[in-house]
């Protein structure tokens, strides 16, 4: 499958999921490494929490969060990731032009596969753990530039747990 059908298929896949959820916040666009040298494709809508969790009395301080829902393409490992997360995001100085954060969630993917190139890579199981840190800089137009660190395992589950990671680059506009 080239490039743009893959693109095309997965923001079709995550635009069908929409109306599942009051309303879909934001899109992001990733491209990542993976620790098997190949090229990762992440399309995924967001879900806000609607409300912050937290804020510090000078209000310079607030965490929030949101829902990811993602749909990865780990090329070259012939291998898709379906994903959901809940994320928190702490940011640092909400309300001014440029807003830095850190996000950080633990949610639920499922591999089309769970074995790659060899046995040193078998995941174990296809449903698998999704853990992620991350950080950015949100703009006054909603949109934002920012990296993340996955990694997926199956915590020790099942035999073998020869876990898989991902850094990525992410863009996010909102609606």
């Amino acid at each position: 499958m080239n490039k743009r059908g893959l693109l095309l298929g997965c923001m079709l896949s995550v635009s069908s999921v929409a109306p599942l959820a009051h309303a879909v916040d934001g899109l992001t666009l990733e491209f990542g490494l993976s620790s098997e040298s190949t090229e990762t494709y992440r399309v995924a809508g967001q879900f806000d929490f609607g409300q912050a969790i937290w804020q510090n009395q000078r209000g310079s301080m607030r965490l929030g969060g949101y829902w990811d829902m993602g749909l990865t393409r780990w090329a070259g490992l012939d291998a898709n990731t379906l994903s959901v997360s809940p994320v928190l995001v702490l940011e640092f100085g909400p309300g001014s032009n440029m807003v830095p954060y850190i996000e950080a969630g633990i949610g639920a993917a499922y591999f089309t596969r769970s074995n790659f190139r060899s046995e040193e890579r078998d995941l174990g199981s296809r449903l698998l753990f999704e853990d992620r840190f991350g950080a950015g800089v949100r703009f006054p137009t909603g949109t934002e530039i920012g990296l993340r660190i996955y990694h997926y395992s199956n915590a020790g589950i099942r035999k073998p747990n020869n876990g898989i990671e991902t850094a990525a680059l992410h863009y996010r506009f909102s609606f």
